[in-house]
């Protein structure tokens, strides 16, 4: 019979020849005993595949494959196995037999797991099944949406942001803004979808929401390498048992996983409250009082007379600019005060502790630590000078853009766990929003993350089972990029640990995998397989933080105070200071 080499075929025949050829040889190939598989995953020669090929093991197949126009073709050699059944016909088996047997299989088996788990396709979630599958690793990615929705979530896409849409500064002599550099640096998905996706913010990064989260959706689901599976999981103890597993369900998990969560770990469940800003209409807000300007920008310069401000005051309001601005006065403030910290609020569960995070302070709770305290707070304003009346303002609320089209904006610093109509009745005593459509109320939600400075490593490896990683939110790293910071870390060292497995980074070429000394070898190798970050980095510091142990451990934000201090004579001066601290930082990324 004449065969046809798959792996060297050239593509010259139409296709319906093509086809009509593939299914003739297929039904030799298998009259020849064979049966062919092909994957959409790129082919690789390791050792599993030369051990599979001189498999000798009655009643295992003998497996050969090649590479085939970027794909691949496995070939399972049905008509040279022998069933367990004919082996031990006319033979006694001993109980060494079946126990040499059973090593052998289960060793190839835990050898033949070609995929890496991620459960949550959050930020944090995407960027890792991102990273894994750009390293020529399957994914099976689990979100549970739109099976199921948290009480915060309502889009059905991957990557939704639930919160504020900015994800806070691009200066590198802010923290987060020099994270996001090095998550440039680093491919991130999100960041550069996120740069793609943004509006108009000032110096920060913000994005239209919907336009993001629909973008890393397409590019995930597009991936041949994700399989997105949308479905809950409640059971992650086989999951760890049969792969290596990324846990990304956020702060929002479900209430069976974080129980499981919490018996797997062996430690109580930690949890804050978070809250969201309610979101306006562009069209419902008044213009007679609201101005356009970014914080300083707007601001009277001392060499301006007031007509030269004036006119460039109103050259800016054709302008599409960062923030809308809208200016009180003492009375009007201190009135707007008095009723928010009067207002009705939702009522929490008198069983769950209320432990509010500082950095999602619902804005009523900070006005009642004193009638100021908003003024130096989200309502200061310094850098601004009032249109009307040429004076700065005795407080100033800001509004930021929330969509691509600029037909909404996000109340910044307004999170809020006020009742519906409370919000309604309160923010619209702001001038500027006494008529405003309210297009989403703020809401305040449970977010749950376990005690990371015990249980997880600087690679986000739980300590406890080298097969599980966690990332985003539930780690204790708090803020959209710092999530995607952890999910991109975990997942590189999720690679680094499956292709130890693999045995790709072993300097011993392993023939088998039946010798019990070789195989604690390579899962010893694996054990060691890790990529851990200078602590001079913003994305290193923050994976230091959540794995050194800490009796009184909270989420953390991106921040200076977590690198360590530069050496030499200390630098006074902040903003010189951060940028030290930032090009120290890159320079370990060039090197």
């Amino acid at each position: 019979m004449e065969k046809i080499d798959f792996c060297k075929a050239e593509k010259v025949k139409g296709e319906e020849y093509q086809m009509e050829e593939k299914k003739i040889n297929q039904q030799s190939r298998v009259a020849e005993s064979e049966i062919i598989i092909d994957s959409v995953q790129p082919y690789r020669e390791n050792y599993q595949m030369r051990m599979l090929k001189n498999n000798r093991i009655p009643g295992l197949l003998r497996v050969s494959g090649c590479g085939m126009e970027g794909a691949s073709r496995y070939y399972y050699h049905t008509g040279h196995s022998q069933s367990l059944e004919t082996y031990y016909k006319n033979k006694d088996i001993r109980a060494e037999e079946i126990l040499k047997l059973t090593r052998q299989f289960l060793s190839v088996m835990e050898k033949m797991k070609d995929y890496i788990t991620v459960i949550g396709g959050g930020l944090a979630g995407s960027e890792a099944a991102y990273q894994i599958a750009k390293q020529g690793i399957k994914v099976k990615l689990y979100e549970m949406k739109p099976e199921k929705f948290s009480p915060a979530h309502s889009n059905k896409n991957l990557a939704e942001i639930v919160c504020s849409n900015s994800f806070k500064s691009n200066l590198l002599t802010n923290a987060c803004g020099l994270l996001k550099e090095e998550l440039r640096k680093l491919d991130s998905l999100l960041i550069k979808v996120a740069d793609e996706t943004s509006v108009a913010a000032g110096q920060a990064l913000a994005v239209d929401r919907d336009i993001f989260s629909q973008k890393v959706t397409d590019i995930i689901n597009e991936n041949p390498l994700i399989e997105v599976i949308n479905k809950e999981i409640t059971d992650i103890k086989q999951m760890a048992e049969d792969g290596i597993v990324i846990i990304a369900t956020g702060p929002l998990t479900s209430d069976g996983l974080a129980k499981q969560i919490s018996e797997l770990t062996g430690e109580d469940k930690l949890y804050f409250y978070d809250a969201a800003a309610p979101i306006v209409s562009k069209e419902s807000i008044d213009f007679n009082i609201a101005f356009y300007g970014d914080r300083y920008s707007q601001e009277k310069k001392k060499d301006e007379t007031i007509e030269e401000w004036k006119e460039r005051i109103e050259k800016q309001k054709g302008k599409e600019q960062s923030y809308i601005n809208l200016p009180m006065n003492q009375e009007e403030y201190e009135k707007f005060w008095n009723e928010l910290v009067n207002a009705e609020v939702v009522t929490l569960h008198d069983f769950e502790k209320k432990e509010i995070f500082e950095g999602c302070m619902p804005v009523e709770i900070m006005a009642k630590r004193g009638v100021d305290t908003l003024r130096f707070g989200p309502l200061k304003p310094v850098g601004f000078d009032d249109p009307r009346t040429a004076k700065r303002p005795y407080a100033l609320v800001q509004l930021r853009q929330d969509d691509k089209q600029a037909s909404i904006y996000n109340l910044v610093g307004f999170q809020t766990n006020l009742k519906f109509g409370e919000q309604k009745r309160v923010f619209s005593m702001i001038p500027g929003l006494e008529n405003a459509e309210f297009v989403k109320y703020g809401v305040m939600h449970r977010n749950t993350y376990i005690n990371s400075s015990n249980l997880l490593d600087e690679t986000y490896n739980l300590k406890s089972n080298t097969n599980i990683y966690f990332a985003g939110q539930i780690t204790g790293v708090e803020g959209y990029v710092e999530s995607i910071s952890s999910g991109l870390v975990a997942a590189l060292n999720a690679c680094a640990r499956y292709k130890n497995v693999q045995g790709e980074n072993n300097k011993k070429e392993i023939q088998s995998v039946t010798k019990e000394a070789e195989l604690k070898e390579i899962l010893q190798i694996a054990k060691n397989a890790k990529i851990i970050f200078s602590e001079n980095t913003v994305i290193g510091a923050l994976a230091k933080y959540i794995s050194t142990p800490n009796k009184k451990f909270q989420p953390m934000n991106a921040n200076f105070g977590i690198l360590p201090e530069l050496e030499g004579k200390k630098i006074k001066d902040k903003k010189e200071r951060y940028m030290k601290l930032a090009e120290r930082s890159l320079k370990e990324f060039k090197s």
